[in-house]
């Protein structure tokens, strides 16, 4: 069964307990990709914007929800299951755009054809 891109996996996000993840790391499975600049918690339609910084030249990235495998609130991390180069190859973020059913169905298009990462 494919999960929906754009919905957080099960047991990952609370909505009654979880903390604003503006600010916190966020950790590719191969390591530090930045942290997020900008998040949404609505069923169907949530999403990361993470600041890389230095690692790809200070450029952002969109996170379809189902990425993330586990929030950890007292580090402040984000953990999500692909690797950078996977992060670093997804279509380039558009800010005026992402909020788009086209962009957004490019990104799904995208990181939809990888192995399910998500918590069970």
């Amino acid at each position: 069964m494919t999960p929906d891109l754009w919905s957080y996996p099960n047991g990952v996000y609370d909505t009654g307990q979880a903390a604003d993840v503006v600010g916190y790391d966020v950790e590719a499975t191969d390591g530090k990709i930045g942290s997020v600049d900008d998040a949404t918690y609505e069923v169907g339609q949530s999403y990361l914007i993470v600041d890389t910084g230095p690692w790809i030249f200070g450029k952002k990235v969109m996170l379809p929800a189902s990425v993330v495998t586990q929030i950890d609130p007292v580090e402040r991390k984000i953990f999500v299951g692909r690797t950078k180069q996977e992060i670093k190859n997804a279509p380039e973020f558009d800010e005026s755009a992402f909020k788009e059913s086209a962009y957004r169905d490019t990104l799904g298009e995208y990181y939809g054809r990888f192995p399910y990462w998500g918590a069970p």
